[in-house]
């Protein structure tokens, strides 16, 4: 059978192409399992929880007998009291035995069976009781595995379930219990927050404070990736420098791994054999990847969906995405700030050198694509951008300086009789929304972040295969304007180009608008002065 690249559900490595969690089992086992942890692992959405969970089952099956469920499984209705809750658990539970592996599972299966025969109306305190006897007589050490643990959170019962497992951890040098108990979801049960019943306020109310921290890393680092593409290489032979390629899905993904999957799988599957990548070896390089990427953005998938219901839910967490994105805001990192965590918690963003980031760069080109498409409804200048956008393409390549010219001209005809204040808050959103309709899914562009900030910023556009350096700045005087002009010379310099493009937003009296060509540093940069 054909190994693919999965992006649904559990990997599986004989059947899918997949970053080797060798290293990664290894390090959970050592540093959190034998040394008797619970603890959480918590991560967004198609992180490779549920795949990490099921190889650690069967990395642990030699020294512990492991139990592991899915609350996603359970409907809702059974949460409704700990009675019904206890027996659907203690059933759910049987039922993993199955998959365990223990020379003595029949006599704690009997264990399981008595509970729910002799308790029938038993509840929480009678399961636990029936749990405390199981793990005491058990041959080995018992693992509690429990996926999408937060599909349970928002009631009562869950936290009095939580607070049983928190009683007995806290007593179990007298009381047997559980060796360590693994639980995993998107949301940190720690810091739950809950409105037990419609007429309290949203609270913050967990007992698991218990929990070891999790600190290891679930994201793939450039030479993982390299290491699962030498496993294609091995079997369709590409010829392909897939270092290369791995570090630049890497450059894009920062290693989450279903964006890695799903660039590799849209080469693989939809790239090879296309038009311009005939040849796989043409496929599995930059201009493939980069490609895959504008595919992977065109399309919706559930991660998207679910990054779209966040920001409508939490419009804390939107306006401080959208003010990184178009205004270059440099935010102080701190995890207790609401709207920050929420970001944090669902993958969408990161700390990055004590600052705020957006976790990677797909993700910002998809947000910018996502913030511009409300934008655009109401937009005079991407209307224009759109009206001009067939005089700016010849023999398929981008005359980027033209753009920069009509764009001068269109900025001042819409936008001319705002204040300073507008200007500088807005003016990068603006070209933005005028290079969108340009480009108009044939390339790509993004913001890159080391260079960001609420001074400056340099746009990267990919157009076909050829690069295009744009940098936008606010003027703060003719020292910071030749420093910048250096700047961007340095970064032409590193990307091998000859040529760069810059866009200063200038708020003094006497500037000169329209579009120049300098030189610094040996690079020619067109400019253009708003």
């Amino acid at each position: 059978m054909r190994r693919r690249f999965n992006v649904t559900g559990v990997c599986n490595p004989q059947r899918h192409y997949m970053v080797r969690l060798d290293d990664r089992l290894k390090e959970i086992k050592e540093n959190y399992v034998d040394e008797g942890s619970y603890f959480v692992i918590n991560k967004g959405r198609q992180y490779g929880k549920t795949t990490t969970l099921a190889a650690l089952e069967t990395y642990l099956e030699n020294n512990y007998l492991v139990l592991s469920l899915d609350f996603q499984e359970i409907e809702m209705a059974k949460f409704a009291d700990d009675v019904l809750f206890s027996q659907t658990f203690a059933k759910k539970l049987s039922r993993a035995f199955q998959f365990a592996k223990a020379e003595d599972k029949d006599r704690l299966l009997q264990v399981l069976h008595d509970f729910m025969k002799e308790n029938a109306e038993g509840g929480l305190s009678e399961l636990f009781e029936c749990l405390s006897e199981l793990c005491g007589i058990s041959l080995r050490p018992v693992v509690l595995m429990i996926d999408e643990v937060d599909s349970a959170s928002n009631n009562q019962v869950f936290i009095d379930f939580l607070a049983q497992l928190r009683g007995y951890y806290l007593k179990r040098d007298r009381v047997p219990i559980f060796h360590s108990v693994i639980l995993a979801g998107v949301y940190n049960i720690k810091n739950l927050k809950l409105k037990l019943r419609a007429e309290v306020e949203h609270q913050y109310n967990s007992p698991w404070n218990i929990a070891a921290p999790f600190e290891i890393e679930m994201s793939f680092s450039a030479a993982q990736i390299a290491l699962m593409l030498e496993e294609y290489e091995a079997d369709y032979t590409t010829g392909a420098d897939l270092s290369t390629v791995a570090e630049e899905i890497y450059q894009y993904t920062t290693g989450y791994p279903v964006l890695v999957s799903l660039i590799c799988k849209c080469i693989d599957e939809k790239i090879v054999g296309s038009e311009g990548f005939e040849t796989p070896s043409a496929a599995w390089s930059k201009e493939g990847v980069a490609k895959a990427v504008a595919g992977i953005l065109r399309e919706s998938s559930p991660l998207f969906e679910s990054m779209v219901k966040q920001l409508d839910l939490y419009s804390e967490l939107y306006a401080i995405i959208e003010s990184i994105l178009y205004q270059g805001r440099r935010i102080p990192y701190s995890p207790d700030e609401k709207a920050v965590s929420i970001g944090v918690m669902f993958g969408f963003l990161t700390e990055r050198t004590g600052q705020v980031a957006i976790a990677n760069r797909i993700f910002e080109m998809y947000l910018l694509n996502f913030f511009m498409t409300r934008e655009a409804i109401e937009s005079e200048v991407y209307r224009r951008g759109g009206s001009d956008r067939i005089q700016f393409i010849k023999n398929n390549r981008l005359d980027m300086e033209l753009v920069l010219r009509k764009f001068v001209a269109h900025f001042h005809e819409i936008y001319g009789e705002q204040d300073m204040n507008f200007i500088e808050k807005y003016g990068r959103k603006f070209f933005l929304l005028y290079l969108e309709p340009i480009i108009n899914g044939t390339g790509n562009y993004y913001m890159e972040a080391q260079t960001r900030d609420e001074r400056r910023t340099d746009i990267i556009v990919d157009y076909l295969g050829e690069q295009f350096i744009v940098e936008l700045k606010i003027w703060h005087g003719k020292e910071y304007n030749e420093r910048g002009e250096k700047q961007l010379a340095d970064y032409l310099e590193a990307y091998h180009k000859e040529k760069g493009y810059m866009i200063s937003f200038n708020f003094n009296q006497h500037k000169e608008i329209g579009v120049k060509e300098i030189q610094a540093c040996g690079k020619t940069i067109v400019e253009a002065v708003i």
